[in-house]
């Protein structure tokens, strides 16, 4: 099977009830030579790394490096597990607490799937794993969800690579989160106009955001924000699950996105040179850990 230019193009493919994952899985066997049941027993293995990266960053009590971040998800865990929570009930605290604790796991140097990078690993898997957990979902369906979630991103890195360093973080949390409600609403059943349309509600409504990294590492802000754009991603699996559809079409809004990331300045894309890694705390934990660096060197 031929490979797919955008989202136009998968939606006139599975208008004969396709599900996007099926068209997902046929390009890779085709383009990787490998059967769909190698790829399936490939994502199987993915889906183990995320939920043991879950795992660990929750039970893992040591800091990172730089000792910004490492305990985070344990404090959202104890507020659940005491009853000080949100009517909303422990799927939130979940997928608040699973989403913390993978990207905690990376500043460790741990085992993470970047999906789609590194930055914003934890926001896919809190949501398929939180999901698969509270509705009792197969591993056959959470697997094929994330192959709905990779296709999504995919699509988008054809027109813009996904780094905060070429578009900012809307192409790192901004794509994961779009990811992570196309996982969600492929696990509840959705349509594929439900998909692309929760994808579409998800990175629009990140367009703009910046990439300025305190001290040059992938902490602050980015360990919270992936908390923050998992709970995104359920805003926009739940606005389609609904039926709310997306104004601007998911090809638009990625070309906006390229577009924004063009226009963005150099200094707050990666380069630590603007935004919060400028601010009076961000320089000073810059020079802190830098004096710490050369006396350990």
């Amino acid at each position: 099977m031929s490979n797919i230019e955008n989202f136009q193009e998968l939606q006139e493919r599975t208008r004969d009830n396709n599900r996007f994952y099926e068209i997902f899985l046929e390009i890779e066997s085709a383009k990787l030579e490998k059967s769909k049941d190698q790829l399936k027993e490939l994502m199987r293995a993915h889906l183990n790394d995320m939920k043991v990266s879950i795992k660990q960053g929750l039970s893992n009590p040591q800091l990172s490096v730089s000792g910004m971040s490492g305990t985070d998800s344990v404090k959202v865990v104890e507020r659940y597990d005491k009853g000080k929570k949100l009517p909303m009930n422990k799927l939130f605290g979940k997928i608040l607490s699973y989403a913390l604790a993978v990207i905690e796991e990376n500043q460790r140097m741990g085992k993470i799937v970047a999906c789609p990078t590194a930055g914003s690993c934890g926001i896919v898997p809190a949501v398929v794993v939180a999901y698969a957990e509270e509705f009792n979902i197969s591993e056959e369906m959470q697997i094929n969800s994330l192959f709905t979630a990779g296709g999504i991103g995919k699509l988008v890195a054809q027109e813009v690579p996904l780094a905060g360093a070429v578009a900012g973080c809307q192409a790192e949390c901004g794509v994961g989160s779009a990811m992570a409600a196309a996982a969600i609403v492929e696990l509840m059943s959705g349509t594929n106009d439900m998909i692309i349309n929760a994808a579409a509600l998800a990175l629009k409504n990140t367009l703009g955001l910046v990439c300025d990294p305190v001290a040059g590492l992938v902490e602050v802000p980015c360990v919270k924000r992936n908390a923050f754009y998992a709970i995104h991603a359920v805003s926009a699996s739940e606005l389609a699950l609904a039926g709310v559809e997306t104004v601007i079409p998911m090809d638009e809004i990625v070309v906006a996105m390229k577009q924004i990331g063009y226009l963005m300045s150099p200094d707050l894309k990666e380069s630590s040179d603007g935004g919060l890694a400028t601010t009076e705390t961000g320089q000073s934990i810059a020079k802190r850990l830098e004096k710490l660096w050369f006396e350990n060197k």
